[in-house]
């Protein structure tokens, strides 16, 4: 006896070729019907005998696209409907529930292997599929159809049409489909030289890149600046001409086999730069490149292609890497408009190149790290975003406006968290405008209303003050109760937590600035348990630049006024009449706000070390000091814990171990091993008066990935459950999602 059932399935289920997928599972079995995309997920009918629906909802999960993410599948029993055969509807619009936007996939094997051997799109550099290709930077409205897309301008050609109309093509209802005849061109401007042809630009290309030449090419959310990774000049042109003095640059490697020459690379790091996610990953370095990449680091941020116009280039090029930067000027966004590019980047390289396809949503590449065989994000975006955070609570309406650094926004719906995309700090203009319409856009993406806005307890920041102009409910959320909340969500935790925030700044309860707490955390509140010592920061802000001034003000702590005769190079080599106006300033407490901060005790024995005195980019100093560490090293210096935890006898025996002449990387190591110590002795106290063993570790000090490591280890072996940050980073990128989420655990007390 035949049935009829209706299935919703909610989740990533648009833009990765499920409706084709289930077209042909339903003829598998014999079933008929329909599915349709609906802007709350896909939507399916079937008629047919009730062990054949059974195998086909079963094999939905079993076999789903790779890039797919299945949230829920329900089905409901309904009146049984006749059904002539299987087929794919036209897309609804039905009411404010949203589906999930595809994140922005990886050119796949299938359509590499087609632009070699499929006529009409052989070195066809914007081919792709429903398994791969664009979709969150060209969308402007769910459902996820050509028309709500930047495709929309491009009328396919026959040829494409039956390809898109037929369910046995792999093409079948690919909303960017496209062909040399078709769809978007690239184009090559060098001055008042312009370049068409598609292989003519390749070799042009790579001969200028040869030749040291920096270019700006259009990727898939932006611009990026490009050069041979192996030659010294062109990369210090490059710097140069960024503006970026010593952040290391990202890497794009040929293949995994020449990525392996210049970097160690274990399984789980091969399967993640290998994905389909394409994140540039954090990597120990085996060989060098050009000096002016890394910088003095012993990491390479490598990447693989990702987009066919790279294979396409690496094809022609001779050197096996590029250095692949995003396209801005320092701390700007990435440039996504062709007229910018030309204004901003075209004075800063030879050629550049685009395609006449807009880019609707900016977005960076994503970047990662494996920590304990695990994905460790560090900057959420292509590939990621907006792919959301699944709650076990209500959070619609909600929005939280972020931190002030690494910013990243995030909407409520349902019991669903977006973060947005990278955003970066939002200390410029130009930042500030992409915080501001990446939000208005999200808001009209997925259909937000929203009701109440959450921000950071911090008055001066950028996103705090957007989040009190918008004339609606606002709350303020502690900066490191939002961190340990962001790592809870994550984790589904949804009960008291030990929450261990270390980073480097964020506005305490007392008006103190925060960054060494242990907490004791629910969702909706916490109390802080314990704390790193108050250290005075000369000139407030402006000691995050200077690590030298956090070191001089330890020294002085520890060992008085007369620290500058400690007989040390670092204090030896200090103008002593700038630094005895900074000691004054210290003893008369004038500027010189209190700090708690983990990530200034890290710029602070940086600079006691001579590794970073004076930063050139944001947590240099620490990113410094784990660099030069020597991981052998077992001992730890000493330092008193409590409910204010003092680092004084480790910063004695620091001085101690200069004048005995260690070795920098050996007084580094036995640092690292402080901390570390300190996390587990801190943590045993908390759980020995409370009986918590949830240990939730977070703050961008965790991204450090000895202190990482080694406290997941030392917690676990004592019995810990400890749980870090994966998918959601540990730095101010995952604060959004914690501001969301506690006020949506306060909204459901009650308590708002």
């Amino acid at each position: 006896m035949e049935v009829t059932r209706r299935i919703r399935i909610a989740g990533l289920v648009q833009g990765v070729g499920f409706r084709p997928f289930i077209y042909r599972l339903a003829h598998r079995h014999e079933l008929r019907g329909w599915v349709l995309n609906r802007n709350d997920g896909v939507s399916v009918a079937v008629s047919g005998e009730e062990e054949a629906i059974g195998a086909f909802l079963r094999n939905i999960r079993r076999e789903a696209p790779a890039a797919s993410v299945i949230r829920s599948v329900r089905v409901e029993k309904v009146e049984y409907q006749f059904f002539g055969d299987f087929r794919i509807i036209r897309s609804e619009d039905q009411s404010v529930e949203i589906t999930e936007v595809s994140p922005d996939i990886a050119v796949c094997e299938e359509c590499l292997d087609d632009m070699h051997h499929q006529p009409r799109r052989v070195g066809y550099p914007l081919i792709n599929c429903t398994h791969c290709g664009p979709r969150f930077s060209i969308i402007r409205e769910l459902p996820y159809d050509r028309p709500l897309t930047t495709m929309a301008p491009f009328i396919m050609c026959n040829d494409c049409h039956k390809e898109y109309d037929d369910v046995g093509d792999r093409r079948f209802h690919a909303q960017p489909i496209a062909c040399h005849l078709c769809g978007p061109q690239y184009r090559l401007v060098r001055g008042n030289t312009i370049t068409e042809g598609i292989f003519d630009i390749v070799d042009t290309v790579a001969q200028m890149v040869g030749h040291g030449a920096i270019l700006a090419i259009k990727g898939v959310g932006g611009y990026q600046l490009i050069c041979d990774a192996l030659q010294e000049d062109a990369v210090a042109r490059l710097r140069l001409a960024k503006n970026r003095e010593g952040k290391p640059f990202a890497v794009m490697f040929r293949s995994v086999r020449a990525l392996q020459d210049y970097a160690l690379m274990n399984r789980a790091e091969e399967e993640l730069i290998t994905s389909w996610r394409r994140p540039v990953v954090i990597l120990r370095e085996r060989k060098k490149l050009a000096p002016s990449v890394s910088n003095l680091f012993n990491t390479i941020g490598a990447m693989l292609p990702y987009m066919p116009f790279h294979y396409l280039l690496f094809e022609r090029l001779k050197t096996p890497a590029i250095v692949f930067t995003s396209g801005n000027i320092s701390d700007e966004p990435i440039v996504i408009s062709d007229e910018l590019a030309m204004e901003r980047l075209a004075p800063l390289s030879a050629a550049v190149l685009s395609y006449n396809r807009e880019i609707h949503n900016r977005i960076d590449d994503s970047v990662a790290m494996v920590v304990k065989r695990q994905e460790r994000l560090v900057r959420r975006s292509r590939g990621y975003a907006p792919e959301p955070v699944g709650l076990k609570i209500n959070a619609e309406g909600i929005i939280a406006t972020g931190a002030e650094l690494a910013n990243c926004f995030c909407v409520g719906k349902g019991k669903q968290a977006i973060l947005s995309q990278h955003i970066g700090d939002l200390k410029n203009a130009e930042t500030w405008e992409f915080f501001a319409e990446s939000l208005q856009r999200f808001k009209r993406l997925f259909r937000v209303d929203p009701s109440l806005v959450v921000h950071d307890m911090h008055p001066d920041y950028l996103s705090t003050r957007y989040a009190q102009s918008l004339g609606i409910n606002t709350m303020a959320v502690q900066h490191h109760h939002a961190h340990i909340a962001s790592c809870m969500t994550e984790h589904l935790l949804d009960e008291p937590v030990i929450g261990v925030a270390l980073d480097g700044t964020g506005l305490g309860t007392d008006g103190r600035i925060w960054g060494g707490e242990f907490l004791l955390c629910r969702l909706d509140d916490f109390e802080r348990k314990a704390h790193f010592e108050y250290i005075p920061l000369p000139g407030g802000d402006a000691a995050v630049k200077e690590p030298w001034k956090t070191g001089l003000s330890y020294l002085v702590r520890v060992f008085g006024p007369d620290c500058l005769r400690l007989g040390i190079p670092f204090t030896d080599q200090l103008n002593h009449e700038q630094a005895a106006l900074i000691i004054q300033a210290i003893s008369r407490r004038l500027n010189c706000p209190e700090s708690s901060s983990a990530g200034r005790l890290f710029d602070a024995v940086s600079a006691i070390l001579r590794i970073c005195e004076v930063s050139r980019f944001h947590a240099e100093a620490p990113m410094r000091i784990e660099s030069l560490c020597d991981r052998r090293v077992k001992e730890h210096y000493e330092f008193i814990p409590g409910p204010v935890i003092s680092f004084d006898p480790a910063i004695r025996q620091i001085v101690n171990d200069i004048r005995n002449g260690i070795h920098p990387s050996v007084i580094a190591g036995r640092f690292h091993n402080t901390i570390i110590h300190c996390i587990f002795a801190v943590s045993r106290m908390i759980r020995e008066e409370t009986g918590i063993g949830n240990v939730v570790l977070s703050g961008g000090s965790f991204q450090n990935r000895i202190v990482l490591e080694r406290s997941l280890d030392f917690l676990r072996r004592d019995g810990f459950r400890v749980f870090a940050h994966r998918r959601i980073p540990s730095n101010d990128g995952g604060i959004a999602l914690g501001q969301l989420v506690i006020a949506a655990k306060r909204r459901s007390l009650g308590c708002v």
